[in-house]
């Protein structure tokens, strides 16, 4: 039981990679850790996990690093038991030699031996963007996948809600396109860049995005927006937005935004009507998009944008 937890010491050790991936195609000998309670500040929000394996790897985090290495003493204690254990740090609790710098409290709950099919089951749904729930039930550690319920406990089980990530839509011409797109996909967010323009397609790639080239002034088919995905365009020549948007409004993205001043935006509205949008879907639509007013440059709208839409999706996850 040393060997692991000083190997566990070693920076190699730590995989870069999601709990669940890690879980689902690492051994057997693997504990689960979950934060099932929060007290006060945190780092990681409750429903967060780790992966930490007898081999002393582990995936993921669940602070700034404070507690991770005692953690991975408490993972092989329970592989060795073969039962869940519930332990507490920061405010509370018994380690009191253990501190967070956040002055907090957290309740992780330690799972030995997560089932790897069920693993993959959870990373299968999340691959094809269906939410899932994981419940876990907090005496026995036995696991099962659920379709509807939320994030913390439910009786004797712990939920951990899975949604799929957010996923953007970016289409448009020129720098602004290019760099947003080039910065949700350093952000690690799933992306589709798709534009008319062959040389905004070479920088997008260039910068490790995924691009088609727009052949119509359409949404290509197979392009599909979900609950929750973002689009936004990024178009001088606003005579690509029109049909582009209706489509989009059509469909149940949480946020559809469109680059171009009020003006622009007016102008926007009045073709929609025209067009037979709903005043309710035309309402949905953001522009001027970003929290910056008047960006004048690449980056500066990129980010502004970006936070916007992070803003939109926090709000509407809470």
């Amino acid at each position: 039981m040393e060997g692991p937890a000083m190997n566990f010491l070693n920076p190699t050790s730590v995989l870069a990679r999601d709990p669940i991936e890690a879980l689902a195609s690492g051994s057997e000998e693997a504990v689960l850790a979950v934060i099932t309670g929060v007290e006060g500040p945190s780092y990681r929000p409750v429903g967060a996990a780790m992966a930490l394996f007898g081999t002393g790897e582990r995936a993921g985090t669940l602070s700034s690093g404070c507690i991770e290495s005692d953690i991975m003493i408490h993972a092989m204690e329970v592989l060795e038991s073969g039962r869940p254990v519930s332990i507490r740090y920061g405010r509370g609790s018994p380690f009191i030699d253990i501190q967070l710098p956040c002055g907090g409290g957290l309740d992780i709950l330690l799972v030995p031996r997560p089932p790897r099919e069920l693993m993959h089951r959870v990373s299968a749904r999340r691959s094809a963007r269906v939410p899932c729930v994981l419940r876990i039930d907090r005496e026995t550690g036995a696991m099962a996948l659920a379709d509807e319920g939320a994030t913390g406990w439910d009786g004797a089980a712990f939920c951990v809600r899975y949604d799929p990530p957010l996923k953007f839509l970016v289409f448009g011409k020129g720098p602004e396109a290019c760099t947003f797109a080039a910065l949700v996909q350093s952000a690690g967010y799933p992306n589709l860049l798709l534009s008319p323009d062959p040389e905004t397609l070479d920088l997008g790639r260039g910068a490790g995005c995924p691009t088609e080239q727009l052949l119509r002034k359409a949404v290509p088919e197979g392009v599909a927006a979900d609950p929750w995905t973002a689009a936004v365009l990024f178009f001088h020549d606003h005579d690509w937005e029109p049909d582009i948007l209706r489509d989009l409004l059509a469909s149940p993205a949480f946020y559809i935004g469109s680059q171009g001043s009020q003006r622009a935006r007016d102008a926007r509205m009045l073709q929609l009507e025209a067009m037979g949008v709903s005043e309710a879907d035309r309402a949905r639509l953001h522009g001027p998009v970003g929290l910056i007013p008047s960006a004048r440059d690449a980056g500066t709208l990129a980010v502004s944008v970006l936070a916007e839409i992070l803003a939109e999706a926090k709000a509407i996850a809470a």
